[in-house]
């Protein structure tokens, strides 16, 4: 008799592991997305408590406040996906102007 372990997996049909490795991913999946809604409730925290000291800072509560509206199906029709593409763009180009570059010794 043979102390390895026995990798079950290999003894079922391709049916049953394939099944089995969908339970596995969405098993991980479900644990990501907690893992997603913790830290989300952790930054939503700090924005809360954090009072902005620069433009660039506001600008990007609102752009976090923004991509969250954007997931949802209100924001899906196409003028609102433009005008989010166009605030976000705004936004990234007037920090790129507000941002000194740095001098690097």
């Amino acid at each position: 008799m043979s102390d390895d372990p026995i990798v079950l997996d290999q003894r079922r049909g391709m049916a049953a592991q394939k099944a089995t490795e969908i339970r596995r991913r969405l098993a991980e999946v479900k644990a990501d997305q907690v893992a997603l809604r913790d830290r989300q409730v952790e930054l939503e925290k700090v924005y809360a408590a954090t009072s902005v000291q620069t433009w660039a800072e506001a600008a990007e509560k609102a752009r976090y406040l923004i991509e969250l509206f954007a997931a949802t199906p209100a924001a899906q029709d196409p003028r609102r996906q433009r005008l989010i593409e166009s605030v976000l763009e705004d936004f990234r180009r007037l920090s790129d102007i507000a941002t000194p570059p740095r001098d690097h010794d």
